[in-house]
């Protein structure tokens, strides 16, 4: 086979559909988020992201930064090597306690990404348990999916956010079989959230165990930035919490939650934490003064909330189209996949802002849509400043405007 030719017409395929994807060279500043600077070429400029996944902008925190370069004078830069051989550090301990708390549980266990933690623990609990099925819910995320395909369970995926859906299904299974619910609280892309209480009352009806995906919602909800299952005051009926260290507390990594033999149980068994080099001290130091910090202030949450409110009301009232939901994450439709990406690119070129498309797979065809995210940093000034650019881009487009 020639290879490089499958690759070429693979890469061209994508290309044709206005799907490729191309990386924005930035470089954040310490201090100045949402702003970066944009490499092209040899030109440098100055943009504002308005599409960051660093929700609270606590990346830049003061207390986050002092306490990293703490931890990197104090232990240096790398873990050492995997948890188990040599590579547990003082700070995986104290992190995974604050994590326990957090989420109002026995034990947690970190893992390099949100990613990882999804697939290492779906894919453990599904290989190890035996006659299982894994219920997911048609919205998962891809790590969520790898996971549960890796395990070889058996697998059937319920209509999203569709309590009744899942029953008819857990209602085909006796209780022989062992059952895991698996969903997320917060979907990424339209930025809608799960029906916990219903889909926890199915699952116990049918004596399932519950998987809960926390990662767009942990340090957003809840009083101390549980997540949505704390808001609603839920956490005590999920079997497992996973979160990530990566969104709105603004550091690296991925987490999960449980009882301490469940803990125990992934810690012994899941082969990607056993075989992965740990996280470095200086990001879990990082992470522990984010995580306690959101414990207590609210005013990082209230102020993203009222940035999304204003963003809202004011793409509202120039008919830009956006998905309702009542979550952080702000759906621009643009619904064509070219279009989408002129308006990507020419946002960023002529108006200095950096919002990626998102287009199939991520999305299905014809819902290719532009994925902001407010953060309390941003200002009355950006909003506008997005808002204006948007519009002229509408008109220049001939796009459809919702009607108020």
């Amino acid at each position: 086979m020639n290879f490089e030719a499958l690759f070429t017409a693979k890469l061209n395929g994508l290309h044709e559909e206005h799907r490729y994807r191309v990386f924005t060279e930035l470089e954040r500043r310490a201090g100045s988020f949402p702003r970066a600077k944009r490499y092209a070429g040899e030109n440098v400029s100055d943009v504002t992201v308005w599409c960051s996944n660093d929700y609270l902008g606590m990346g830049q925190h003061p207390k986050v930064i002092e306490a990293m370069h703490g931890a990197l004078d104090l232990c240096g830069a790398g873990a050492g090597g995997t948890r188990n051989i040599s590579g547990t550090n003082h700070n995986h301990v104290i992190l995974e306690r604050e994590l326990a708390d957090l989420h109002a549980k026995e034990a947690a266990l970190l893992f390099t990404s949100g990613y990882v933690s999804n697939w290492a623990t779906l894919g453990t609990l599904g290989a190890n348990i035996p006659n299982c099925v894994i219920l997911s819910d048609e919205g998962n995320h891809a790590s969520m999916i790898e996971g549960i395909r890796h395990s070889r369970a058996e697998k059937r995926i319920f209509k999203h956010n569709d309590p009744a859906d899942l029953d008819r299904i857990l209602s085909e299974y006796g209780p022989e079989r062992s059952k895991i619910v698996a969903f997320e609280s917060v979907y990424s892309m339209d930025g809608d959230i799960a029906p916990i209480g219903e889909i926890l009352a199915v699952a116990e009806k049918h004596r399932a165990m519950t998987y809960l995906d926390e990662v767009h919602a942990v340090g957003l909800y809840g009083p101390r930035g549980g997540g949505i299952a704390e808001r609603e005051g839920l956490m005590d009926r999920i079997t497992v919490i996973e979160g990530t260290l990566g969104k709105a507390f603004g550091i690296a990594g991925g987490y999960i939650a449980a009882s301490t033999n469940f803990v125990d149980f992934i810690r012994s068994f899941a082969s990607g934490f056993i075989f992965t080099t740990a996280l470095p001290p200086v990001v879990t130091a990082g992470a522990i003064a984010s995580i306690r910090h959101l414990k207590v202030s609210q005013f990082e949450r209230a102020r993203h909330q009222e940035r999304v409110r204003k963003l809202r009301s004011r793409l509202e009232a120039k008919g830009i189209p956006t998905l309702p939901s009542p979550s952080h994450i702000v759906p621009v439709m643009v619904c064509d996949a070219a279009k989408c990406k002129w308006i990507s690119d020419i946002l960023l070129d002529r108006y200095g802002i950096y919002i990626q498309p998102i287009n199939y797979p991520t999305v299905p065809r014809k819902t290719e849509r532009l994925r902001i995210t407010p953060s309390p940093l941003h200002t009355d000034a950006d909003i506008d400043h997005l808002v204006h650019a948007l519009s002229e881009l509408w008109s220049q487009c001939a796009l459809t405007r919702a009607v108020a």
